[in-house]
């Protein structure tokens, strides 16, 4: 589902985003939940981790490249719970993740979140 979402992007979009991992995993490892406060593991749904584009630089020896994780098991609960289909949902998670590698915060995105459903 995350490569079919991921296909369905605009090209321009997938192009800025080539050198991304993506990953999914059953749940964020012990070390991630702790550092982003989880209090269960079914608390993160995706995870960005890397230097926005909009922050980039100059590339450090020995920096990571930028990655994404969509965190299963933690995305079906979520979808279980609500009502929006699982594709709706992997594709929103994965797009909010990758607004963070092009250097958008959260309050950002909301913002236009909220601007489109106005």
């Amino acid at each position: 589902m995350a490569r079919e979402a991921f296909a369905e992007l605009p090209e321009e979009f997938r192009a800025l985003c080539a050198d991304v991992a993506i990953h999914v995993e059953d749940f964020p490892d012990d070390e991630t939940m702790a550092e982003m406060g989880c209090e269960t593991e079914f608390d993160l749904l995706g995870l960005f981790r890397g230097v926005g584009l909009a922050q980039a630089g100059e590339v450090v020896t020995g920096q990571m490249p930028n990655q994404i994780w969509l965190y299963r098991r933690p995305l079906l609960d979520y979808w279980a719970e609500h009502d929006e289909s699982l594709g709706h949902l992997v594709t929103h998670v994965l797009v909010h993740e990758i607004g963070h590698h092009f250097g958008l915060s959260d309050d950002d995105m909301a913002a236009i979140e909220a601007a489109a459903e106005s």
